[in-house]
């Protein structure tokens, strides 16, 4: 049974190509505080959008902004994905977080649902293969866990990449 669930990860992960189109809003004659913001913020996306094509089938265009109002970073299901001035947050894990809530993490009524139910037929078997038999996907109204990346000290090369393939698997859920 292990072998099976291995063999089905490796496969998901392989037959994986996400299309996650993202583009910066720039000022036209940017001040130096943005210039460094906007170097920061394509570097985590740029990163963040290539493991999205490794590890998943997900589509989506997000608008991504700088507003120095706000305090870390936020993302909306419209596909709006804004970082503040904070250069704690304009990171890979930050960006790969607020890219899953524009897939809907936290977004959307069939995200309320699935959570409320715990009902992740793809994820769940998928979080189990690397975690045990008794692992179980954590929600609340904004986020998950394990692997919802919420916090700087949750990243790992590992911890991303299992962050997107779990995405994608309650997106294969209905999400």
């Amino acid at each position: 049974m292990r072998s099976s669930i291995l063999a089905l990860v490796v496969t998901y992960a392989a037959a994986a190509s996400a299309t996650i189109n993202w583009t910066l809003q720039k000022a036209s004659n940017p001040t130096a505080d943005q210039a460094d913001a906007y170097q920061r913020i394509e570097n985590a996306m740029r990163l963040a959008a290539a493991r999205y094509a490794k590890f998943s089938d997900a589509s989506k265009t997000v608008r991504v902004m700088y507003s120095p109002g706000v305090p870390t970073a936020e993302a909306n299901y419209n596909g709006d994905l804004r970082f503040g001035s904070d250069r704690a947050y304009m990171t890979e894990r930050t960006a790969l977080h607020e890219t899953s809530h524009t897939l809907g993490v936290g977004q959307t009524a069939a995200y309320a649902r699935k959570c409320a139910a715990g009902d992740w037929a793809t994820a769940l078997p998928l979080l189990r293969s690397w975690d045990g038999a008794g692992a179980v996907i954590n929600c609340d109204s904004q986020h998950i866990w394990p692997y919802g990346l919420n916090y700087e000290s949750e990243f790992s090369e590992v911890n991303a990449d299992r962050h997107v393939q779990l995405i994608d698997a309650m997106l294969a859920d209905g999400m």
